[in-house]
């Protein structure tokens, strides 16, 4: 599957950086220190991801997981998330480092969420049409359902935004995302018996 960004879709990701990025900063800090002050590691997670067309990134979150240097960090496990970490998932703020990704080009404010190169490896054909555009900070996906859905349910939501994204599009998921988050809607669970999503036990 082909895509072609709508028109100033670039611009709109720019614009919202612009007005995101002083309040990120503050409500970031905060985060910060309360990771810092509660748990030993590092504040902020990397890991490979994949963007459009196949292409590899480094994604930035805060971490909300305990640090272990002996295991890999990358499927979730809800009995390492530490009580920071489950308010910081809770209001989705882990997810804010990654306008610095937006800022790089590497991902859009809107767009499907990005995911790691062994899920990746089990899309089908058809499936692998989500990496037609830039992964988002949020999409179609994450407002209707979240981590409630399977993969399977969310690469079609994925599918359908590829297909038909706009800046309307953009705007109501935009909107949409402040209702899912302040209800805390599909934060829990990732389907552990879901084939796309089960983590690589190779590197686990």
């Amino acid at each position: 599957m082909s895509a072609v960004p709508y028109r100033g879709k670039r611009a709109v990701d720019l614009l919202l950086f612009a007005v995101l990025a002083i309040p990120s900063v503050v409500v970031g800090a905060v985060a910060a220190a309360g990771i810092a002050t509660t748990s030993r590691g590092p504040v902020l997670f990397r890991q490979c991801r994949v963007g459009r067309d196949g292409e590899a990134f480094t994604l930035l979150k805060f971490r909300t997981m305990r640090h272990d240097p002996a295991r890999p960090m990358g499927f979730p496990d809800a009995a390492l998330v530490t009580p920071i970490g489950r308010l910081l998932r809770r209001m989705s703020i882990d997810e804010l480092p990654q306008l610095w990704n937006v800022a790089r080009g590497e991902m859009s404010i809107v767009g499907p969420r990005p995911t790691v190169a062994s899920q990746v490896a089990r899309y089908d054909d058809r499936q692998r049409g989500r990496l037609a555009v830039r992964p988002g900070l949020t999409g179609l996906a994450q407002v209707r359902g979240r981590n409630a859905l399977t993969w399977t349910e969310r690469i079609d939501l994925d599918l359908e935004y590829v297909r038909t994204q706009s800046m309307g599009l953009d705007l109501r998921i935009l909107v949409s995302t402040i209702w899912v988050v302040l209800a805390g809607e599909g934060v829990g669970g990732h389907p552990t018996d879901d084939p796309i999503a089960a983590p690589d036990r190779a590197s686990s």
